[in-house]
């Protein structure tokens, strides 16, 4: 259990996700905010979790891609369990089944202020601090890469990843300057799975806002700005964390 002394009479949340930086990146943001965190790598994890006492949340946030127990049959267990509410998380689209059967869902990956505010649909106490700006990177990420990699190619993942950007980026100008909407979510979709899983935050939460608000021309030429904002904080972060 993770959590952290707070006044405020947060709902205790289980995240339950096979992908381990996920579920190490989510967790740590939700205790940083006064959130009492659990976590499960699988459905059966969290089913005898549950079942065992070990935790009471008020709110479950699932992935609906996991082996073994999973989707829509892992809510009717969870539900047998608990009166929490429960949250699909997916990196595409929600199976209808899963809809029908969860409280909502969220985007792969989002930024803390969404998963906030889907909560507080449902959780009115859940009062969150004011709305912040992403890191520009997951601190969970970068500890993760470094303990498996030497630094010069944590070095160089990062620096492909602004490289990439930067291509993008003129994709993108073309695309908005020739209204092509499609294009412009393809090039949001293609940010937000490459930076997410770089744990570029920043980045990603502007990829996922590209391509759920793609055929808003005026809206993308905002993000663009932002998201050549995010490439610079991006590039300072390099060379301060590898200085060449």
């Amino acid at each position: 259990m993770l959590g952290i002394g707070t006044s405020r009479d947060l709902p205790t949340v289980l995240i339950i996700d096979d992908d381990m930086v996920s579920r190490e990146v989510m967790a740590t943001v939700l205790t940083m905010s006064g959130y009492t965190i659990h976590t499960a790598g699988r459905g059966e994890e969290a089913v005898a979790l549950l079942g065992a006492g070990t935790c009471t949340p008020d709110v479950i946030l699932m992935d609906t891609q996991m082996p073994g127990l999973k989707g829509a049959r892992l809510v009717e267990e969870l539900r047998a369990l608990t009166k929490a509410t429960v949250y699909a998380m997916s990196g595409g689209d929600v199976p209808d089944d899963i809809k029908a059967a969860v409280d909502g869902y969220l985007s792969k990956p989002f930024g803390p202020q969404a998963l906030k505010r889907l909560i507080e649909q449902h959780h009115p106490n859940a009062v969150s601090e004011p709305e912040a700006e992403a890191p520009v990177i997951s601190a969970e990420t970068l500890a993760q890469l470094r303990g498996l990699m030497p630094e010069t190619a944590v070095r160089e993942i990062y620096a492909a990843v602004v490289a990439d950007l930067k291509r993008r980026v003129v994709a993108l100008q073309s695309a908005i300057a020739a209204g092509d909407t499609a294009e412009i979510r393809r090039i949001g979709h293609s940010i937000k799975g490459g930076c997410g899983m770089a744990g570029a935050l920043q980045a990603a939460r502007l990829g996922a806002q590209l391509e759920a608000t793609g055929d808003q021309l005026d809206n993308s030429g905002a993000l663009l700005e932002d998201l050549k904002n995010a490439i610079e904080s991006l590039q300072r972060m390099l060379e301060g964390e590898f200085p060449t």
